[in-house]
This record gives C-alpha cells, sequence and structure tokens, in this order.
C-alpha cells in the first residue's frame, strides 16, 4: 500500500545562505519511508557554493530556469541551462554557480537521502521558519 504525502512549500522551512536558498521537500527525517531526498534550489545571480562532495550520496540537479556553470569532478566546467540533468557520483567534487541575471532554480535529488543535514553546518546557514520569505543583502 502506498501513501501520498503531499508537502504544501508554504508550509516548510527554508535554509538560507550567502548565495541563495533551499527548501526540502522530502527528506527521509520528515516523510516516513522517504528513502531520498528532494529539494529546490535557489542560486542568487553571480553567486555558487564552493566545490564540495557527498561521501554517501549521489546527486541529481535537474535545472528548473537560468544560467549557470556546473563543475564535475575533474572535468572542465560546462554552462547548465533549463533542462538539463546532471549526474554527480557520490564522493565526486562538484559545485555550481549563477551566470546570469536572474535566480538559478534546481531541483536536486540525493538517494540516499540525509545528505542536506551536512549544510546545517556551515557558518552561512540559516533557517527561515514556514511561510517566512528569506532576505538578501544587495552586494
Amino acid at each position: 500500500m502506498s501513501v501520498i504525502d503531499h508537502r504544501d512549500p508554504d508550509t516548510l522551512p527554508t535554509w538560507q545562505f550567502d548565495w541563495g536558498a533551499i527548501t526540502w521537500h522530502v527528506t527521509p527525517d520528515s516523510v516516513p519511508g522517504a528513502a531520498s531526498t528532494v529539494g529546490e534550489v535557489i542560486i542568487n545571480p553571480g553567486h555558487g557554493h564552493a566545490a564540495h562532495t557527498h561521501d554517501d550520496a549521489d546527486e541529481i540537479l535537474y535545472i528548473i530556469d537560468g544560467v549557470g556553470e556546473q563543475t564535475v569532478g575533474d572535468h572542465p566546467s560546462f554552462r547548465v541551462v533549463a533542462g538539463d540533468a546532471v549526474n554527480v557520483p557520490r564522493g565526486t567534487v562538484h559545485s555550481t554557480f549563477n551566470r546570469g541575471w536572474r535566480p538559478l532554480r534546481i531541483l536536486a535529488v540525493y538517494t540516499p537521502g540525509g545528505a542536506e543535514n551536512a549544510l546545517r553546518g556551515l557558518p552561512d546557514f540559516h533557517e527561515i521558519p514556514a511561510g517566512e520569505a528569506p532576505r538578501w543583502v544587495q552586494a
């Protein structure tokens, strides 16, 4: 028997960072029985996150909107646009930067879920309660 677990984005907290924000729609911690994590990532224009790895999870990035620059492993960086999907195998160094004028929107999936919890330890991490909008200071 399957159970439908509808997650209204307005009822979920947002994780804010210097480079943008993430709303996790499904995580093993928030949805009983979930094996993966799914979240919407917003990277602000001119920003990105530092190269990093997820040692225990594969990651799929699906570009919803915007223009970015992606790195995966030792390969040269490449352009990503809406409709592109990027596979990042576990333990592979990767980074994403917004090279456009509008927010870069990405659907991120970790398998297995749980890799998102490491983000709580970053120095620029801030959790915003459900229903509140992130606020950024213009550089």
